[in-house]
C-alpha cells in the first residue's frame, strides 16, 4: 500500500481552480476610452461613479486566486470589495454562489452595477461587473484588475449571464 500523498491529483486541483478567473482581453488605454462621471444624477450613474473610483484604486492589483485585498484579488474577490467599498453592500464569496442569487436579468437590459458572467472552457467561472457603455471591469488572471469591453474579441461570445444585486 502507498501512503504517498497523491500529489498529481493536488496539482491538477489547484490549476483547475487558478482556471477559474481566466482573462485575456482588455480595453484600450484609458486615453481613448477613460471613463468621466456621470453629468446627470440617476441611480444608476451614482453606482458607477462609486464603482468606478473603487476600480481606479485597485487598477493593475495583481490576480490572486481566492485574493481580496490590494495583493490580489480574484474576480469574485474584487467583485465582493468592489460592492463593500462603492456601494456598502456584502455579496457572496465566489462565483458559483454569485450565480445561485442575484436576480436573473436579460443581456439587453444590463445597467451599471449588473454582475456579467462569462463561460469559459464549458462553465460559467469568470464575472465582472457592467459599467455602461459596453465595458465592463473585473480581475483577470492575465492583467489583474482591468476594464474590458463586452464586444471585445475574447468576450463578445462568452456572455452567459447577467445578475442584478438590489
Amino acid at each position: 500500500m502507498n501512503s504517498r500523498p497523491a500529489f498529481p491529483l493536488l496539482v491538477l486541483i489547484i490549476l483547475l481552480g487558478l482556471g477559474g478567473c481566466a482573462s485575456h482581453q482588455q480595453l484600450p488605454a484609458a486615453t481613448d476610452t477613460g471613463w468621466k462621471p456621470a453629468q446627470n444624477a440617476t441611480p444608476e450613474s451614482a453606482v458607477a461613479n462609486s464603482l468606478w473610483r473603487v476600480f481606479e484604486r485597485y487598477e493593475g492589483t495583481p490576480y490572486q486566486y481566492g485574493g481580496m485585498s490590494d495583493s490580489g484579488f480574484d474576480c469574485s474577490g474584487f467583485i465582493a470589495t468592489a460592492f463593500d467599498e462603492a456601494l456598502g453592500r456584502q455579496l457572496p464569496r465566489t462565483t458559483s454562489q454569485m450565480l445561485a442569487t442575484g436576480k436573473t436579468v436579460p443581456p439587453d437590459q444590463l445597467q451599471p452595477g449588473d454582475l456579467v458572467f462569462f463561460r469559459i472552457k464549458g462553465k460559467d467561472q469568470h464575472a465582472g461587473i457592467y459599467m455602461g457603455e459596453d465595458k465592463f471591469i473585473h480581475s483577470s488572471t492575465s492583467l489583474g484588475v482591468t476594464r474590458s469591453s463586452l464586444n471585445g474579441y475574447y468576450w463578445r461570445n462568452r456572455l452567459s449571464q447577467v445578475r442584478r444585486f438590489e
